[in-house]
């Protein structure tokens, strides 16, 4: 019984995914997912499957809950009106692991698994279970081997009844399941998230930010075990912030474009060596920059003290009425050589499925 309550189980798992991935460019819209973040959970509601249910009997025998009744006869409970003529729509609410919904992910956009950049290892410590010794807690007991030990004991001490089987456990039988501390290799990450907070930049803009930076987030806590995350916003002035602020702080200032970078580049080499780290920048604006020579500094910062550092840097147009939009042309004249540069635009919620897609299709 419970073998096949499991296998209904993943049958019923394997269709919550496949409606998942059918849909997967809406639910990268979707903003109330966004409600959960951070747990290790999101509610997914997902249209056209029906909850598992007993099937009762055949309820043809009459009666309307008060005594015998005949068929057309009125519920009691006064009048509710007509009913309705259209069909009900199932919207079934599923709990998906943020890690289940990473998956689906990475297999819907074909996006390759991201490698390690070069020698980014570092070792932590866990405990492994490797061996069998006789004391220890209970809870370690190994009942096989100690089941073992005590049948063997009284076989030979002539205790042991075939008609009448009673295996009855002392002390010098009991095996125990031993560990021993091992360094397992971690493959760790830091992603800098940059955020243009200018007066040209509205809510609409930040919803799109909030939204792709999430499923950045998702795909790249796929691929590390170890993964910390860092915020920076600008105007005119640079300054880090902790998530919540950067997904709701709204200014409007001017643009100095250069000053996140600045910071960018000081975090990096105060905190995070590019030996034992895989380093991730994003950058999300709407392309308004204070100056030309401004976007000038910007491209010498990138070239000369971030790009040799990071596995990746990703630049993030959204699209917006007040902004200029030049900056994404200033990076593709003068960055286009950089491997580790990639661009994209996003002027609508349905451009984050193919702007993800850009972002980690080299798999780096």
């Amino acid at each position: 019984m419970g073998l096949q309550i499991d296998k209904d189980h993943q049958r019923f798992r394997k269709i919550v995914k496949g409606k998942i991935r059918k849909d997967l460019r809406k639910f990268l819209t979707r903003s109330e997912l966004l409600g959960r973040e951070g747990k290790k959970y999101i509610s997914i509601p997902v249209q056209g499957i029906d909850t598992p249910h007993f099937r009762y009997g055949d309820n043809s025998d009459g009666g309307v809950g008060k005594g015998d009744g005949q068929p057309g006869d009125k519920v009691d409970g006064g009048d509710a009106g007509q009913g309705g003529t259209q069909e009900g729509q199932h919207i079934l609410e599923v709990d998906v692991s943020l890690e289940e919904l990473a998956e689906i992910l990475g297999e819907e956009l074909q996006l390759p698994r991201i490698e390690p950049k070069g020698k980014h290892r570092i070792t932590s410590q866990r405990d492994k279970y490797s061996g069998i010794r006789q004391t220890g807690p209970e809870s370690l007991r190994h009942f096989k081997r100690t089941f073992r030990r005590a049948l063997r004991r009284q076989i030979m001490s002539g205790l042991y009844n075939p008609d009448a089987p009673r295996i009855i456990f002392e002390r010098r039988d009991k095996m125990f399941r031993s560990w021993k501390t091992v360094l397992s290799p971690q493959s760790n990450a830091v992603i800098i998230y940059m955020m243009d907070v200018s007066g040209s930049m509205g809510d609409e803009q930040k919803e799109l930010v909030r939204l792709e930076a999430f499923w950045i987030d998702a795909w790249l806590r796929k691929n590390y075990q170890g993964i910390e995350s860092r915020y920076i916003v600008h105007d005119v002035r640079a300054g880090e912030v902790d998530r919540e602020t950067f997904f709701r702080i709204r200014e409007d200032g001017g643009t100095r474009i250069s000053s996140a970078y600045r910071l960018a580049k000081d975090i990096i080499e105060n905190n995070y060596a590019p030996s034992e780290w895989n380093i991730y920048l994003f950058h999300f604006s709407d392309g308004d920059n204070s100056s030309e020579s401004d976007s000038r500094d910007c491209c010498s910062l990138l070239t000369e003290h971030l790009l040799p550092s990071v596995n990746m840097f990703g630049y993030c147009q959204v699209a917006s009425a007040y902004g200029s939009g030049n900056f994404i042309n200033v990076v593709h004249e003068h960055l286009n050589d950089e491997e580790a540069v990639i661009t994209s635009r996003v002027n609508t919620k349905d451009d984050i499925y193919d702007s993800i897609k850009t972002f980690f299709a080299a798999g780096r």
